[in-house]
């Protein structure tokens, strides 16, 4: 094996040398053209309409929320009233009652009612109450949420229902007919309707429509009357004690009463 000579170690290692500089010329050159093309393509983006139109939007948002500020800060009143109507506007729509609280509602009021006798039921109550338990068994209630309030609402057929008169469009009910239609309302978490339905569900009036009207009208008793029955409601619970001294009291009396009448009848025997 020859060994080589200086010359040729000394040109291996400028070869090398410039193979080395060449390499990271390169890779200069290709950070500097990357870093250009993304600074251009970055410019090209903010030049673009896309971006001025984001611009002149966010710069709409900003000058708005600034005049909001500046007005609610100079009309306080004015900014209540508007922060009072808008949280109870989500407050409605947070609350507004659904098809499922109708149903549970109106199951949970048909078990009051069941728990009671048919003498003392509300008839408007019970009758009010049934009306919507057979619509629904029948499958024509219908729910219909308008955001801030619901409506239940009547309707002719049940929805699975195949008839020509169900299914046809040109037959259905006009929207015109809805407020005839409506049963009940929702509105803040009740059902308006139902729940006055159901005030003094367990007082049937019929029981007294025969009663004179003095006997009739009836009003709450007053704070001294409520502690007076209270008090006598007490007493009533107390065991019965009489003193020694009334009880031979009332023997003496007894016993004298007996031998006067006993003397009043030998005196006429005579």
């Amino acid at each position: 094996m020859s060994i080589p000579n200086r010359r040729t170690v000394r040109v291996l290692r400028r070869l090398d040398a410039n193979m080395a500089a060449l390499c990271l010329l390169r890779r200069f050159c290709s950070a500097a053209a990357a870093a250009q093309s993304k600074d251009t393509r970055w410019e090209r983006l903010k030049n673009s309409r896309v971006a001025t139109w984001c611009r002149s939007l966010l710069g709409d948002y900003k000058e708005a929320c600034r005049e909001v500020f500046v007005g609610a800060r100079e009309r306080p009143f004015k900014a209540t009233v508007y922060v009072a109507l808008v949280g109870g506007m989500y407050a409605c729509y947070r609350t507004n009652p659904d098809d499922t609280s109708f149903q549970t509602d109106l199951l949970e009021t048909s078990n009051k009612l069941a728990l009671l006798s048919p003498w003392i039921r509300s008839g408007p109550s019970d009758g009010h109450v049934q009306n919507l338990v057979k619509l629904r068994n029948q499958g024509r209630l219908r729910h219909l949420s308008l955001g801030l309030v619901s409506l239940t609402y009547v309707v002719d057929f049940d929805h699975e229902c195949s008839l020509y008169e169900a299914q046809c469009s040109a037959l259905s009910v006009p929207w015109a007919e809805l407020p005839k239609r409506v049963l009940d309302v929702g509105f803040a978490g009740r059902w308006w309707v139902l729940d006055h339905k159901m005030k003094d569900y367990d007082i049937n009036e019929e029981e007294f429509k025969h009663l004179p009207s003095a006997l009739a009208a009836t009003a709450p008793p007053s704070v001294q009357e409520t502690e007076r029955n209270e008090r006598l409601h007490k007493e009533s619970w107390k065991p019965l004690v009489m003193e020694v001294e009334e009880e031979t009291t009332v023997a003496m009396d007894s016993i004298r009463k007996e031998g006067e009448i006993t003397a009043e009848g030998k005196e006429r025997n005579a």
